[in-house]
Parts: C-alpha cells; sequence; structure tokens
C-alpha cells in the first residue's frame, strides 16, 4: 500500500460506528479488521484516512445487512495534520465500500472526502463531489 504524504492520527479502532457516504445501500457499518496495520501482539488495530479496512453491514437494505465488505475512510472526527500545517478535521466517520482491487461499488459520493485519499485510491477521488 503506498504511504500517505499526511501526518494522521489513527483514531479509528475495531467496533467504531462509521457512515456509509455512497449509494451501495449501506447506511451504518463497523470496522472489524484493518488491512496492513502493525501492531504490538494483542493489541487493538487502527485506523485512519485512507486505510482499508473490513466493515460489518449494520443498517440498510436488507440485502445488505450482516454482510462482510471491504471500506476506504473517507472522513475521520480525528484530524490530520497536512505538510503545510493545516489541521484538517471532519464532523463524522464515513467510509466508501470496494471491491478487491480498490474500485468503489457505488456510482457516487455524498459529502467531503479528503484529498489524501486519493494517492491511493484515485477513482473514489474520481467520484467525490465535493473534496477537501
Amino acid at each position: 500500500m503506498k504511504a500517505l504524504s499526511i501526518k494522521q492520527g489513527r483514531g479509528l479502532t475495531r467496533l467504531s460506528m462509521c457512515t456509509c457516504a455512497d449509494n451501495s445501500g449501506a447506511k451504518e457499518v463497523y470496522i472489524i479488521s484493518v488491512f496492513g496495520h502493525r501492531t504490538r501482539k494483542r493489541m487493538s488495530p487502527k485506523a485512519g484516512i485512507g486505510d482499508l479496512v473490513n466493515v460489518v453491514v449494520k443498517k440498510g437494505k436488507p440485502e445488505m445487512r450482516k454482510k462482510i465488505e471491504r471500506a476506504v475512510i473517507i472522513r475521520s472526527r480525528m484530524g490530520l495534520r497536512r505538510a503545510n500545517g493545516l489541521t484538517v478535521k471532519f464532523e463524522d466517520n464515513a467510509v466508501v465500500l470496494v471491491d478487491d482491487k480498490g474500485v468503489p461499488k457505488a456510482t457516487e459520493i455524498k459529502g467531503y472526502v479528503a484529498k489524501e485519499v486519493g494517492e491511493r485510491f484515485p477513482k473514489i477521488l474520481g467520484l467525490a463531489a465535493q473534496i477537501v
């Protein structure tokens, strides 16, 4: 996975609730694991903006509920610090569901998307209406 050009706080852990910011049919999801995390033994994995995670759909369409999906975090309440010194924080934790290759399952993304997500997943940035 490509490294990001920011210093980010990894504020989302296992069982963190996130809203799904796309039109795939899911409304609320919970994080169950983080891809590519490196922690000490028996420590809970943490994730931040631009990380790929496994999620369980808790609210949404009946065919989506109780399914394990892959998702990318696009917004986080815990801020990220950019190279120019600017700190960016969002009002909610949000994800976008993706497939195995990192291509979004949906056709549109609601709300803002951090521009750092585009370094790893450029297709998500192409669907975003607003980029911060």
